[in-house]
């Protein structure tokens, strides 16, 4: 059967770099990199222009024609209410595949200096843009609190699998997310 499997987690806490070596090392599986396909969409750069609904939609309509096919779907993507993964695990499992949800953790301070660090050495227009919004609006104050927020979803969802990702360590947090879904590292 056909899995959604959504890596959740704070920003740059690795999401998006293991589902790349995920998808790598599992040929038809699908890396749906929401943030990648936003910045397909013009006017992402815009306050004002808010493109997220074509992009969840866009998102949505690639999740449901991947399943149909059989096939996985990673989504690393930071869902900080409850409500979007149980709406985003409803969706998956109307398309009847399983919905599979692990959850990347470091400390609280460490997660915060990891986005910061990621973000201060970027030149990615879509990282410094991110970096620039949450400055503005309280910088670490708004880490923190969506790291507060992820922890009350993890509370919330006792069926998450909580995977530890430390800094550096991409091959060896790889493998306890395989783990995590009960395979071996390939």
């Amino acid at each position: 059967m056909a899995r959604l499997i959504h890596l959740n987690g704070p920003p740059g806490i690795g999401k998006s770099t293991l589902a790349a070596v995920y998808v790598d090392r599992h040929p038809g599986a699908l890396h749906l990199d929401i943030d990648g396909l936003h910045r397909l969409v013009g006017g992402w750069e815009d306050e004002e222009t808010d493109t997220w609904p074509v992009v969840w939609e866009l998102g949505r309509a690639m999740v449901a024609a991947h399943l149909r096919g059989g096939r996985d779907v990673v989504l690393p993507h930071f869902f900080g209410q409850v409500e979007e993964v149980e709406s985003f695990e409803g969706f998956v499992r109307e398309h009847g595949a399983d919905f599979v949800e692990v959850v990347l953790l470091d400390d609280r301070a460490v997660a915060v200096e990891r986005f910061n660090h990621r973000a201060r050495g970027s030149v990615d227009p879509w990282v410094r843009h991110h970096f620039r919004l949450i400055g503005v609006n309280g910088g670490s104050v708004v880490l923190e609190g969506m790291y507060d927020r992820l922890l009350e979803v993890v509370r919330m969802r006792p069926g998450a699998v909580v995977v530890r990702s430390v800094v550096g360590e991409v091959q060896e947090t790889y493998g306890l997310v395989v783990a995590a879904l009960g395979e071996t590292v390939s």
